[in-house]
């Protein structure tokens, strides 16, 4: 009957949105670490939800995943080389790998440390050692690429480079960290440099855009100050060095209704800052009761979820004030999916949390194995699925009803 396929087509459109959506990025659709997946078990077994399949390959690296298109995107690093890997997302069958770069080598852990970011057929993806690569998503082929690090005048940082690119638009950022280009905007299709902003170091964390009144601007986290740079041209609109420190500043900024929230380890603390007209920011508070180390806090609602050091806690956005806190699974990462928790604890402890200030309240737990280094690869959830890695083992287990 006529409208019967637009009606077939809105009824697909509703389940998918309600059943599943991909994660093309670090932390998720929007760099936030949420999921809007729905229909998502309530508890687990004792030995975790059904595991759907394991693969061994992947090598050495913290690298987490990107899925998009029924396709999963990861980094890894064999020997002398590292590269970038595509699975099928369902079967875990290995469907491409492109070489991208030399092996990074170091005592916490060898290989790279980014996550890819996938924008439509391309792929983008950070080297340990600085080689950004554009790559097709079907095929693996290199498109354009190279070394952020060398070409920048940068360094790399002690324990490599951790950030994973954001494509916003038509461009790409990173922060390669040299001298006149701590931050850079790239053409997403040639890697031609748009524009190149400050000198500060590079650091650990990712960037995020954001929407601040007429203006898009960017929040980022380089290894000496919290920056707030103008999309458009890169000028810098404030800078705030309080909440960095000079060992490593890894955790991904948040962004919410035009303020600010950053946090680092080593005894620094935490800071929410107010973007004003006029491109300033303001201090609302800072405290030293939320101290991310490799990991990033989630905002649910009006609260922070985060590991403070080793210790998970629960934190009021708008105040800085502490809920509560708990030892949960050990120091480690999480993400959030319908009103929980996803932890895992970097000694192989996977904990599901509901995510309330009302206290802390454990749904379920299981352990996965785990090697000589800690499994610091942050949790995946994409279509019903969570992925987790360890080192050159993945897992994908069904957390679907």
């Amino acid at each position: 009957m006529p409208g019967s396929n637009a009606v077939r087509i809105l009824c697909l459109s509703i389940c998918t949105l309600a059943w599943g959506a991909d994660w093309p990025q670090w932390r998720g659709l929007n760099r936030d670490g949420i999921s809007p997946e729905t229909g998502l078990l309530d508890s687990w077994p004792k030995d975790g939800p059904p595991l759907l399949w394991k693969i061994q390959g992947l090598g050495e690296g913290y690298s987490s995943a990107a899925l998009s298109g029924g396709r999963l995107y990861i980094q890894g690093q064999h020997g002398d080389e590292e590269y970038v890997l595509a699975f099928d997302a369902n079967t875990g069958k290995q469907l491409w790998r492109t070489h991208t770069g030399i092996s990074f080598n170091e005592s916490r852990g060898h290989g790279p440390r980014s996550t890819p970011t996938v924008d439509g057929d391309r792929v983008y993806a950070l080297a340990a050692d600085g080689m950004l690569v554009c790559l097709e998503t079907a095929t693996g082929k290199t498109i354009w690429g190279y070394n952020i690090v060398d070409h920048f005048h940068g360094r790399v940082p002690q324990w490599g480079i951790s950030e994973s690119p954001l494509v916003d638009g038509n461009r790409v950022i990173v922060t390669p960290g040299g001298p006149g280009a701590a931050v850079v905007a790239l053409d997403k299709m040639s890697g031609k440099v748009l524009w190149a902003s400050q000198s500060d170091q590079a650091g650990y964390s990712s960037p995020v855009a954001f929407d601040a009144g007429t203006a898009r601007e960017l929040a980022v986290f380089t290894g000496d100050a919290a920056l707030g740079l103008d999309f458009a041209s890169g000028k810098l609109l404030w800078r705030y060095e309080r909440v960095a420190n000079r060992t490593a500043n890894i955790a991904t900024p948040i962004v919410h209704d035009g303020e600010i929230f950053l946090s680092s380890n080593y005894g620094t603390g935490c800071v929410l800052l107010k973007s004003a007209a006029g491109g300033s920011a303001a201090e609302v508070y800072f405290n030293r009761d939320m101290q991310n180390h490799y990991s990033t806090s989630v905002l649910v609602g009006d609260y922070l979820y985060g590991f403070s050091g080793s210790i998970l806690t629960a934190m009021k956005f708008q105040t800085g004030d502490v809920a509560w806190r708990n030892r949960s699974v050990g120091k480690g990462s999480l993400i959030y999916a319908e009103g929980n928790l996803y932890c895992l604890g970097e000694e192989g402890v996977v904990g599901l949390v509901e995510a309330t200030p009302a206290g802390y309240r454990e749904k379920s737990r299981f352990e996965i194995s785990k090697g000589g280094y800690p499994t610091w690869s942050q949790p995946v959830i994409a279509n019903g699925k969570l992925y987790l890695r360890e080192q050159d083992n993945l897992s994908c287990y069904n957390i679907k009803k």
